[in-house]
């Protein structure tokens, strides 16, 4: 069985992080790990307090697991500060990490701003050169580009200079301004678009943990980058159209939407 790890913080309600990536993982066929960089006090409404891991048992997770069950896949979610950054690119190196996915986790659904200033820059010289992709939502990409976005033509731009910039593929996500389900890839110099319907599901907490993580997973198994994509964006619009409806404000999805069998 191929492996996958996640790198992120935990949401106890489990519609996001370290939970919604795990089901997403599992559900995609690796057998999936965590590492904690953050514990929250949230649910479908707020998030109320955040209680962040130390860098020094971040560093002992890392240790524990590459020395023992070495990932397949890794996927960085919620880093929420900058020490914590440096202590993962320097384990990532350290063990060579592959197929590293990037989500930058810097701007929520809701607009809130989600990392200090020093964390961004500490991303943007730290883990993004070291990532195999990184999948920022528009609001992401406007600051890893530093220019706004409101047209393809710009999704476009914006990627080719992050890309460029920092050495890595990109998968900039459509909703947000654009408000389209429409994911471009650049890579190589290659740019590729990923068209979706849009689903009228205002249950959408966890998309980008779920999209990133399901890419991971397919990474994992040997897929192509263009291919893993292609299939983490067609389980996340199930996870979607299974119209999931748990809690008093934006709720999870259904990550186990194709899930069958004795024990189901």
């Amino acid at each position: 069985m191929r492996t996958a790890l996640s790198i992120a913080g935990s949401d106890c309600s489990g519609g996001a992080g370290i939970q919604a990536d795990l089901k997403t993982m599992t559900m995609n066929g690796v057998y999936a790990m965590s590492a904690i960089t953050a514990l929250t006090a949230q649910n479908t409404t707020k998030v109320e307090k955040i209680v962040e891991t130390s860098p020094d048992f971040l560093k002992s997770q890392l240790d524990m697991i590459f020395t023992d069950i070495f990932p397949d896949a890794v996927k960085i979610g919620m880093l929420p500060n900058a020490r914590l950054r440096e202590v993962l690119a320097e384990r990532l190196r350290f063990y060579q990490a592959k197929h590293i996915v990037l989500d930058p986790v810097m701007v929520a659904t809701s607009g809130s701003i989600l990392m200090e200033t020093s964390a961004v820059l500490t991303l943007k010289k730290e883990l993004l050169p070291l990532a195999e992709l990184v999948t920022p939502n528009i609001p992401e990409a406007e600051i890893l580009s530093e220019r706004k976005i409101t047209t393809p033509e710009e999704i476009e731009a914006a990627a080719e200079f992050i890309g460029k910039t920092y050495h890595c593929a990109v998968l900039i996500k459509g909703g947000h301004s654009v408000n389209t389900a429409n994911d471009l890839l650049w890579a190589d110099g290659q740019m590729e678009w990923f068209y979706g319907r849009c689903i009228p599901n205002p249950n959408t907490h966890g998309t980008g943990c779920t999209l990133s993580s399901a890419i991971a997973a397919n990474l994992a198994k040997g897929y192509s980058l263009s291919t893993s994509v292609q299939r983490a964006k067609k389980y996340l619009s199930g996870a979607l159209s299974a119209m999931l409806d748990l809690g008093a404000g934006s709720g999870p999805m259904n990550h186990a939407f194709c899930l069958t069998g004795e024990f189901s």
